[in-house]
């Protein structure tokens, strides 16, 4: 089984996590009913098995919060069975161009051609028997492609889940092709939990509200605000400026995060806008997608994806309703383990374990400045540490490293200091003994993380914030602050100097 599915230790993990979530927060959530805001799974558990598929919907599940939401992209095939799957075309979640080779297409969708393998042109036992599904997205695991078939919104209501929430997104798309979806939905069984139906489709929305009778909540799914809604002609943008419209025919709305929390060009947060507050004065809902782990939205979240949860649903002003994401472990723990948590939870023992620093908040500031170990202490470090370093002339100060080049710009100034010293390193470095203080505090600190080389920046706008810290300006500040301990660290002495 590990050599097969090697990433079903993580799943086992998540587990602990999901039990923990039985018990939520007492205090009240800002949300429109007052209760936590919800977990809706994007195609099951899809940030780790293909989305839409038997394992992603069955550990999506098993490892979040038990009121879980199943999200459905509902496609529909020739003979009017109900599939899930995103998208329009189905060759790049599967892999049906393999199978059937010579049957891909092209059709109108308003103004534009797409090519590819539709749904429309193929039976449910076709795609059932023959088709199994894939990864969308190259960098996640890959593990669990091809051994799974399509599922059918059949398939997934027989798992049982407390709300299902089926997406429509090409309604005209179906009509087209003598399908009707509005027709589907509606004659589905009455014991199937299916809560919310949603879409970009305000004509659909209205169609079929006068049919439902209550049976699920509708909800305006907006796409990016400059995009035209077709049945009105109007932008996303322009629609959420009229609310008292949307409310006339939906529920609540499902928008991109930046509605609610936009970023400036170098990806940190602006100000919220009002539309969270705007929507629940006139009883809208307001849900927010897109949520992943594994892409970089705001510095201000420091590639931390429960931070930026938080930041939607545990802010002092107001809390979305719910929470669209591919990776539904993390926000379950988010809203049932961190939100309205400040205390810092205690272990089963009583006892708080200790946070130790390295070389200060240095996720964030430039390790061993004053900045790093400012934020430290700002969030609730126990245990600041200094790694001693000396200079030429005798002064200790506080450094992660020997090797000035690590973090700060000794490169660009003094090339002319470069050394290889095999007892403390295998690679050449400016050394911190072979400056003066008053030479070392002509640098700046210089923010650095393990995986820059990648791309994956730390807080960019502060990648020279900060200065030095010597040894005694590092106990002074540790004694004023709140802290109940420090860790010196001494790494090497330097008898050969």
């Amino acid at each position: 089984m590990g050599g097969r599915y090697p990433h079903m230790l993580l799943i086992l993990i998540l587990l602990h996590g999901a039990n923990a979530a039985i018990d939520a927060p007492v205090e009240k959530w800002q949300t429109l009913d007052g209760r936590p805001p919800l977990v809706i799974a994007r195609g099951g558990f899809s940030g780790l098995f293909p989305e839409s598929s038997k394992f992603a919907y069955e550990f999506a599940m098993t490892a979040s919060l038990p009121g879980v939401v199943l999200e459905c992209d509902l496609q529909l095939s020739s003979d009017g069975v109900g599939f899930c799957r995103s998208g329009l075309t189905l060759d790049k979640s599967t892999l049906i161009a393999e199978m059937y080779p010579k049957k891909d297409k092209t059709y109108k969708l308003g103004s534009e051609d797409i090519h590819g393998w539709f749904a429309v042109d193929f039976t449910s036992d076709e795609l059932i028997n023959n088709v199994t599904v894939i990864q969308t997205i190259f960098s996640r695991p890959s593990t669990f492609d091809a051994i799974m078939g399509m599922y059918t919104l059949d398939d997934m209501a027989g798992l049982h889940p407390q709300q299902i929430w089926v997406n429509v997104e090409f309604d005209g798309f179906y009509r087209d092709h003598n399908l009707d979806i509005e027709d589907y939905l509606l004659k589905l069984p009455k014991d199937y939990p299916i809560a919310y139906i949603s879409s970009p489709d305000i004509s659909f929305l209205k169609s079929i509200g006068g049919k439902l009778k209550g049976r699920a909540k509708l909800i305006l799914r907006c796409l990016a605000d400059n995009v035209t809604e077709t049945s009105v002609k109007k932008s996303y943008g322009e629609i959420l400026k009229d609310l008292k419209s949307v409310k006339a025919f939906a529920s609540g709305i499902m928008v991109p995060r930046n509605y609610v929390w936009p970023v400036n060009n170098n990806l940190y947060l602006l100000p919220p806008t009002s539309l969270v507050k705007d929507a629940h004065a006139l009883g809208l809902e307001v849900h927010v997608g897109s949520f992943a782990n594994d892409i970089l939205t705001s510095y201000n979240y420091s590639y931390d994806p429960a931070a930026e949860y938080l930041q939607f649903i545990n802010n002092p002003d107001f809390t979305v309703d719910g929470l669209m994401t591919d990776f539904p472990p993390t926000a379950s723990g988010a809203v049932a383990c961190l939100a309205h948590n400040e205390a810092n939870a205690l272990a089963s023992n009583g006892e708080r374990p200790l946070i130790i620093t390295h070389n200060g908040a240095s996720g964030v500031y430039a390790g061993c400045t004053d900045l790093a170990y400012q934020q430290a202490v700002k969030d609730g470090a126990d245990i600041i540490d200094c790694s001693v370093r000396m200079s030429k002339d005798g002064v200790a100060f506080c450094l992660g490293s020997a090797d000035l080049i690590a973090s700060t710009t000794a490169a660009t100034t003094f090339m002319t200091k470069v050394v290889t010293i095999s007892e403390i390193q295998n690679k050449s470095g400016i050394f911190s003994f072979d400056l003066s203080w008053s030479e070392i505090q002509t640098l700046k600190p210089e923010l650095t993380g393990p995986f820059a080389q990648a791309g994956l920046k730390r807080n960019p706008a502060a990648k020279n914030a900060g200065k030095f810290f010597t040894l005694p300006e590092f106990l002074h500040f540790a004694k004023s602050s709140n802290v109940s301990g420090i860790l010196i660290e001494i790494e090497v002495a330097y008898p050969f100097h």
